[in-house]
């Protein structure tokens, strides 16, 4: 063995060794961390040591320091914030992308990372629905994923009416009106504000957080023919609903708008024969949004973007430089940094392929189906419950639910999360304090459910 692969080894080993003793006590652990942060801080900082440490000593004071301050994430019995697990065959690619070490910007000097990315973006968009020829970028989440698609649309819009932006910037350029359901999720107006374009204008949604297609027509007429921006949304964070896309793209493009779905995790929808009846006319958007973390499973980070239109992507993220290879020509196959704000990035698409490749066309779907199955459950077993009601059409993944009052609903979700057994976070939705429900791990079974429904039992009792 070489010096260079001892000095690997024995680091290895003890990342492997505790990294199973993690995963192993995931059935039987409490979901919450038994220690916060404050407690966490003197064990892991305080001064910086003059000397260095084994490089397998400092992974063993790593996993040991961290472990009281794990949440069991990737538990069955975890319900919180639309957060996935991680299939084996992602984790294992995740581990190999790290120890491979490539930066995944070129296709040049990291043909084997980048010809991955190509078949799991070529098998996205096959799954998805979505046109074939889309540009596909792997991004760090969601957020930037909606940032991605968004900058494309910024760019083209403003091209439409005669606007550099690449030269004048945003500064005298036409205002470019960007129109959202009243509940999209708040990521989309982080990213508009990262994009320089300001607060949108909000368009009424119906009681499941659907945008109003009567709504959107209004808003639409109401412009001044302007560049405009229509975001829509597969999966509702709170009830799980879609809006209408095909019908409102077909809307939105009547006045020359650009079409930008947030599908954060309701994008996979479309993978499932038998749910994607829920999004009918998807493929007409101009471009779409998407965690692959979330419903899909793999480790973050791992976002991915879409856009219809490669030149128009390319065209926004992409950069040229004396010293970066250049690409193959125009239509050629690009670069990976051409369709993602970074240059450097891990080749965070190939965890994507592993995933892909090792559930098949019918596991896909099968993981999303046994998903909203896993959620049905939840919303009957809540329902069963004496004063309990849910509060949303349990169309997907997410179920919501009130337990009398706000300070009732309240007090049993605090118990809820004494009891340690299940995770499942509290939100507002609908003028009301709620209990929020999100199926998203691939793991959660139907044993999980039924001691998720125990520990919510409890809970209500504890109440009172």
């Amino acid at each position: 063995m070489s010096a260079y692969d001892d000095a690997y080894d024995a680091a290895l080993a003890a990342a492997d060794h505790h990294a199973r003793a993690w995963l192993g006590s995931l059935a039987g652990r409490a979901v919450p961390p038994r220690a916060d942060a404050d407690a966490l801080a003197p064990v892991v900082g305080g001064p910086l040591p003059d000397k260095g440490a084994d490089p397998a000593e400092v992974v063993e004071l790593l996993a040991r320091s961290a472990e009281p301050g794990l949440m069991a994430m990737p538990s069955g019995r975890f319900y919180g914030w639309v957060i996935g697990g991680t299939l084996p065959a992602a984790l294992g690619a995740d581990w190999l992308v790290s120890a491979w070490d490539q930066n995944g910007a070129m296709r040049y000097p990291t043909p084997a990372t980048a010809a991955l990315e190509e078949a799991a973006g070529e098998w996205v968009l096959d799954l998805l629905g979505l046109p074939s020829g889309s540009d596909v970028g792997f991004v760090t989440g969601a957020t930037m994923a909606n940032f991605t698609g968004l900058a494309a649309a910024r760019r083209q819009v403003l091209a439409r009416r005669r606007w550099n932006l690449d030269l004048d910037g945003l500064s005298g350029a036409p205002r470019i009106r960007v129109l959202v359901g009243e509940e999209r999720h708040d990521t989309l107006d982080l990213a508009l504000r990262y994009l320089g374009l300001g607060a949108p204008t909000p368009v009424a949604a119906d009681e499941q957080g659907r945008i109003r297609l009567d709504a959107l027509a209004e808003a639409l007429e109401a412009g001044d023919d302007g560049p405009t921006i229509v975001c829509l949304q597969a999966g509702n964070v709170h009830s799980g609903a879609f809006d209408p896309v095909g019908e409102a793209t077909r809307l939105a493009h009547r006045h020359g708008a650009w079409v930008h779905v947030d599908g954060a995790f309701g994008l996979w929808a479309a993978a499932s024969p038998g749910l994607r009846h829920l999004l009918p006319g998807l493929e007409r958007a101009d471009s779409w949004a998407t965690d692959a973390h979330k419903t899909l499973n793999v480790p973050y980070d791992c976002g991915i973007a879409i856009v219809k239109d490669p030149s128009a992507l390319r065209a926004a993220m992409g950069v040229r430089a004396s010293y970066l290879i250049e690409p193959a020509g125009p239509g050629g196959p690009a670069d990976p940094f051409e369709k993602v704000p970074e240059l450097s990035r891990r080749a965070r698409g190939v965890p994507v392929w592993a995933a892909l490749r090792s559930l098949g066309r019918d596991g896909v779907a099968g993981l999303v189906d046994g998903l909203v199955r896993n959620a049905r459950r939840l919303a009957d077993g809540i329902a069963a419950i004496e004063g309990a009601e849910v509060l949303n059409d349990v169309v997907f993944t997410q179920v919501c639910a009130a337990f009398g009052d706000d300070a009732r609903t309240a007090a049993v979700t605090g118990a809820l999360l004494a009891d340690g057994r299940a995770w499942m976070s509290g939100s507002h939705w609908g003028g009301r304090t709620i209990l929020r429900v999100s199926v998203s791990n691939w793991s959660t079974d139907e044993a999980d459910v039924d001691e998720s429904l125990a520990a919510l039992r409890r809970a209500v009792a504890a109440a009172g």
